[in-house]
């Protein structure tokens, strides 16, 4: 994210030396919080701008987009994002005595299997279909003669625009309901999926791409979300491109110079086709 933040910088300088009176209005918009609960970063950044009535009407975000090589990549969307923090209500009881209990993980196995193999749509032409996945389990007190009193499931939906959050929600209710579960569910919703589709920025950017790389990137909108969601909120197309993401978030997380250097000739190319041309 540095690395595109730089390449960006150096873009417009060299844009605005050579094309001093362009027509457009460039401004960056550097937060934290993005992968946190992101609260005082881009989304703080865009309520403020929307009470001012100041509509971003194109974004580029230095999110690292790339596969293989700087640019073979261009995201114009990203799937939503919810996640599920589901408490499940049984009776804790000892392991000898069952019919005195209630075993809150055998009773919510059933539902979570079924959750698990539900089919919750086809995708369509720009996403893949929404995925259900299960990243934390916990029960029980440690001790092997112990039925557990809760079990606390955390799940995550990647949903495409083919549902919206209200319809996640309402389907995993009944699913729970449906096995008859004694359960709190909380709900955290991290984005809406948003795509640009067609546009002068999306034009713009596989251009560049292009002119820089000699073939034109391949538009996707997998992977996690980004402060582009936020970004979307105005009504503004949002394209990301940046470095290759093949060492992220690992030990050693690196970008070689030459990408760095493309990437900055992508960016700069981009204003041009955005500004400088008739």
């Amino acid at each position: 994210m540095k690395g595109s933040l730089a390449c960006m910088i150096v873009a417009v300088e060299r844009f605005i030396e050579n094309h001093p009176n362009h027509t457009g209005s460039i401004g960056f918009l550097i937060t934290s919080d993005e992968e946190g609960p992101f609260i005082n970063g881009t989304t703080r950044v865009v309520d403020t701008l929307m009470a001012r009535d100041e509509i971003i009407d194109m974004c580029i975000v230095g999110e690292p987009s790339s596969t293989h090589s700087v640019g073979d990549v261009v995201k114009n969307g990203r799937r939503g994002s919810i996640t599920g923090d589901l408490t499940v209500k049984g009776t804790q009881g000892h392991v000898a005595y069952p019919h005195l209990a209630n075993n809150p993980v055998h009773q919510a196995l059933p539902a979570l299997a079924e959750l698990a193999a539900t089919k919750w749509d086809d995708g369509n032409e720009y996403f893949p279909p929404t995925s259900f996945q299960i990243p934390n389990l916990h029960s029980g007190t440690g001790a092997s003669n112990v039925i557990p009193g809760e079990f606390n499931v955390q799940f995550n939906f990647r949903f495409s625009t083919e549902l919206t959050d209200e319809t996640i929600k309402s389907r995993v209710h009944s699913t729970l309901d449906l096995h008859g579960l004694d359960y709190d569910l909380k709900w955290t919703l991290s984005g809406h999926p948003f795509l640009t589709d067609k546009g002068n920025l999306l034009d713009a950017v596989v251009s560049a791409v292009e002119e820089v790389n000699h073939h034109k990137p391949e538009l996707l909108t997998t992977g996690g979300t980004s402060d582009g969601r936020f970004i979307a909120r105005m009504g503004a197309q949002v394209v990301e491109l940046g470095p290759v993401n093949a060492t992220i978030h690992k030990v050693n997380e690196c970008v070689n110079v030459a990408d760095l250097e493309k990437l900055t000739d992508m960016y700069e190319h981009t204003l041009i086709n955005l500004f400088a041309k008739s």
